[in-house]
C-alpha cells in the first residue's frame, strides 16, 4: 500500500447521518459552541474551560498533523446541520500499518444517539478497507466506563490497563484502558456489529 497521499490528499468520510474532513482554521469558530460543553472533557486528558484553552488545544491539532503525527477531522452532522464535534486519526505509523482513533468528542445531545457509531464505522472501514492496516487502537480513561463500554459494544477488544500512563491538564494522573481492532477480525465485526450500514 502507497501511503504517500495519506497527508496530501483531503480525507473526507461521510455516510447520511455524518461527515469527517479534514479540521481546518475555518473549523474553530464552528466548533466553538460545543467545545464550551465543559461535560465533555471530564474524563479527556486536556480539559477545556474557555476560549482561550479550545484555541491551544485547536492549534495542538493542526500541528500535529503538519507533523503527520496526526489527522484530525471535524465532524457534521448531516441532519443538524451544524458541526458538533471531532475525532482524529492520531499516533500514526504507516510503517507498522497501525493508528490511533481518538480525541474524540460530540456534542452532549450526540451522546446515545448512535451518531458515534457512525463515525467509527467510517474510520474502521477507511483504516482496514483504504489504507489496509493491520491494527487500530483505542483508549480512554479507567474512570470513563461509559467509553469504555461503547467501545466494547463496537467490537473492540479489551487489552488492558496502562497505569498512571498520563497526566491530566489539571495535572491529575490517568491510568489508561487501551482496546484495538486487528484486520482479520474487521469483515466479522463488520457484518455483526455495522451490518445495517452496510
Amino acid at each position: 500500500m502507497n501511503y504517500e497521499h495519506f497527508f496530501k490528499n483531503p480525507i473526507i468520510l461521510e455516510d447520511e447521518w455524518a461527515r469527517l474532513e479534514p479540521l481546518e482554521e475555518k473549523h474553530f469558530e464552528l466548533l466553538l459552541p460545543t467545545a464550551m460543553q465543559t461535560s465533555i472533557w471530564e474524563f479527556t486528558m486536556a480539559k477545556i474551560y474557555s476560549a482561550e484553552d479550545f484555541r491551544k488545544y485547536f492549534d495542538t491539532a493542526l500541528e500535529e498533523k503538519k507533523q503527520h503525527r496526526s489527522y484530525p477531522f471535524a465532524i457534521f452532522d448531516k441532519k443538524q446541520q451544524e458541526y458538533l464535534g471531532c475525532t482524529r486519526f492520531g499516533n500514526i505509523d504507516l510503517k507498522n500499518k497501525k493508528v490511533e482513533i481518538g480525541w474524540t468528542w460530540l456534542h452532549p445531545k450526540l451522546h446515545a444517539t448512535g451518531f458515534n457509531k457512525h463515525c467509527k464505522f467510517l474510520l474502521l472501514s477507511f483504516c482496514f478497507e483504504k489504507l489496509q492496516l493491520i491494527r487500530v487502537e483505542l483508549k480512554t480513561s479507567s474512570l470513563n466506563l461509559r467509553s469504555q463500554k461503547a467501545m466494547l459494544k463496537i467490537g473492540a477488544v479489551k487489552e488492558g490497563t496502562l497505569r498512571r500512563n498520563f497526566i491530566n491538564d489539571d495535572g491529575t494522573i490517568r491510568d489508561s484502558v487501551y482496546f484495538s481492532f486487528i484486520n482479520e477480525e474487521w469483515p466479522g465485526v463488520k457484518q455483526n456489529i455495522f451490518k445495517e450500514f452496510c
